[in-house]
């Protein structure tokens, strides 16, 4: 098995009888860093026959698709990436048909099929709308991968249902499936397939005899042979190798990196000058450091030299800096300004003068309503900073808390984040690992069921009944899981047991957004905040918690003081009576 994604790949295309070629195909091979992050796309585009302008239409929807997916955030998703790419490409297509003559009859606008295979990591994506089809290619069929959006009116009558610049918006058929090395897939438009079958696949194969280009000419010649008079595009692409199983696609080099010397103050390093040791564990240790350029504070991150021989940790390591470059909030740690290159596995970080929120906790034990929701609504545009890049912080703990001097919060250390489009196609990547500290995790990681944006918004929401309490809403019962059916077994402690002084609606939304099942939580961290800020009615009529559950000791005293008094009052009614 080889250390990189290789495949072969065969094209060919040829108008019918009408003369223009209404179909359109293209493929990009990036090499480097991109064939890991990205992929290899392969697309095709066949334009409606009615319309004149629906060439213009497919050769516009395959190259804005091949240079717009790469031009896609790294951390995104495959399925997030096509999709945002041909939502725009729809929307300029049907606006071009509404500002066209065609703009009341769509048979005549910029209206075409979209078929496109990726490749990327250890799986294969398929996204599609329309008649196109995409086949994967056994010794004696063809397995249709795609389904055709016609509207069958009869056995002999029919119409595409479904296209790209039919309407403002566009369903995108999508799906995934692990790549194995030898597959071949067949992309064809309705022109060519509609004349092709196993035999003569196989046939232009062995023709070919491994020149897929030289394949994909014979099926066109077949298709032609057996009475094509459409628009014909086919395209081959075999897997020959793919990369070895690693815990990230990663978009960041080690190679020619070397782990750094041990850090002391005063000592000069990678044009740094070391001032004091800011912490250290058994992961890394963390220095204040001054920039020799500008005379800037930085925190330099170096790892341990005790996993210095795990790869998948330095990969790890270094991913830190490039996740803090793609996400631009106030309230996220930012990377140390300029990209000079480098010489050893470092991290470099801008310096914050300020506490952990652990140490702010410790100096405000009873912190009113008010204060803690401000904490609360800066870590959550942080985490919310994340969302939106596909990525998840998963480690969302006091200690990955900073407050500055000016009350500004910041979110750090990211050497437990998921990146959706990092992690994609590596087996056992996905976010079902447990990655953070136990106590502050959410309950679904615990029984297998993997993390989603409510899994970081269930830390959130445990941060702020932390501050409020001093406590942790289940104690530690949450990482004693191990089954869902343990999960009901968690007991939330309302949070006016211990602060009976808070308003009674607060531990209704506590309590949803630290729901142990995440379907029943709030959707995402902006209505939890939403939620905190302005409780909606249904938190508004929560009565206050009987005092049995309010304060279990103040009822069982009050109890036993009524017997006292009825038993008093029965002894001093008999004693009268006699």
């Amino acid at each position: 098995m080889g250390n990189a994604l290789s495949v072969t790949l065969g094209q060919h295309s040829q108008a019918g009888l009408k003369g223009a070629n209404q179909d359109f195909h293209g493929a990009m091979l990036p090499v480097g860093p991109q064939r890991n992050t990205k992929g290899i796309a392969l697309a095709l585009a066949d334009g409606i026959g009615s319309s004149a302008v629906s060439q213009e239409a497919s050769a516009a929807a395959v190259r804005g698709f091949l240079d717009d997916y790469y031009a896609t955030s790294e951390a995104w998703s495959v399925r997030r990436s096509a999709q945002r790419v041909l939502g725009a490409t729809n929307a300029w297509l049907h606006a071009q048909t509404m500002r066209s003559h065609a703009r009341f009859d769509k048979d005549r606008g910029y209206v075409c099929t979209f078929s496109a295979l990726i490749v990327k990591g250890r799986e294969v994506h398929l996204v599609h709308v329309g008649d196109a089809r995409i086949y994967r290619v056994h010794s004696q069929s063809l397995e249709q991968l795609t389904e055709d959006h016609r509207v069958h009116l009869s056995s002999v009558e029919s119409f595409l249902g479904r296209a790209l610049g039919m309407g403002p918006n566009v369903e995108i058929d999508y799906r995934s499936f692990p790549a194995e090395v030898g597959d071949l897939y067949l992309l064809a438009t309705d022109g060519a397939y509609t004349h092709l079958d196993a035999a003569t696949v196989q046939g232009a194969l062995a023709q070919g005899a491994g020149d897929l280009e030289v394949a994909a000419q014979a099926l066109i010649a077949a298709a032609q042979a057996r009475g094509a008079t459409d628009d014909m595009t086919v395209q081959l692409l075999r897997i020959d190798a793919l990369p070895e199983p690693r815990a990230l696609n990663m978009p960041v080099q080690r190679t020619g990196l070397t782990l750094p010397p041990p850090l002391s103050p005063r000592m000069a390093f990678e044009g740094f000058t070391i001032v004091r040791e800011l912490h250290a564990s058994s992961r890394s240790h963390v220095h204040l450091a001054v920039d020799e350029a500008t005379g800037q504070q930085v925190v330099l991150k170096t790892p341990s030299v005790d996993l210095a021989g795990d790869p998948d940790y330095l990969d790890r390591f270094l991913l830190e800096e490039w996740v803090a470059r793609r996400i631009n909030s106030p309230h996220v740690l930012r990377p140390a300004p300029g990209d000079r290159t480098r010489q050893h596995v470092y991290v470099a970080m801008e310096f914050v003068d300020g506490q952990t929120l652990t140490q702010w906790m410790t100096d405000h034990p009873l912190p009113d309503l008010d204060a803690v929701r401000s904490i609360v609504a800066q870590v959550g545009k942080a985490l919310q900073a994340f969302h939106a890049r596909e990525m998840l912080h998963q480690d969302l703990r006091p200690d990955n808390v900073l407050i500055d001097r000016t009350g500004t919060v910041k979110l750090i250390d990211f050497g437990s984040v998921h990146v959706a489009g990092l992690a994609e196609g590596i087996p056992g990547a996905r976010a079902d690992a447990i990655a953070g500290t136990l106590q502050y995790t959410a309950p679904e990681y615990f029984v297998g069921h993997g993390g989603d944006a409510r899994s970081d918004l269930f830390s959130l929401a445990l941060l702020t009944y932390q501050m409020l309490t001093g406590q942790l809403p289940y104690g530690l019962q949450v990482v004693h899981l191990r089954s869902p059916a343990d999960m009901k077994q968690l007991r939330y402690v309302p949070v006016r047991h211990l602060r009976p002084e808070l308003p009674s609606w607060l531990d209704g939304v506590l309590h949803k957004a630290l729901h142990p099942q995440p379907a029943k939580r709030q959707e995402a961290v902006s209505e939890f905040l939403h939620d905190l800020q302005s409780p909606g009615p249904q938190f508004q009529r929560m009565r206050a918690p009987p005092l049995v559950e309010r304060n279990p000791v103040l009822f069982w005293q009050a109890v036993s003081l009524t017997l006292s008094l009825a038993v008093l009052l029965l002894v001093g009614l008999r004693a009268y009576c006699q």
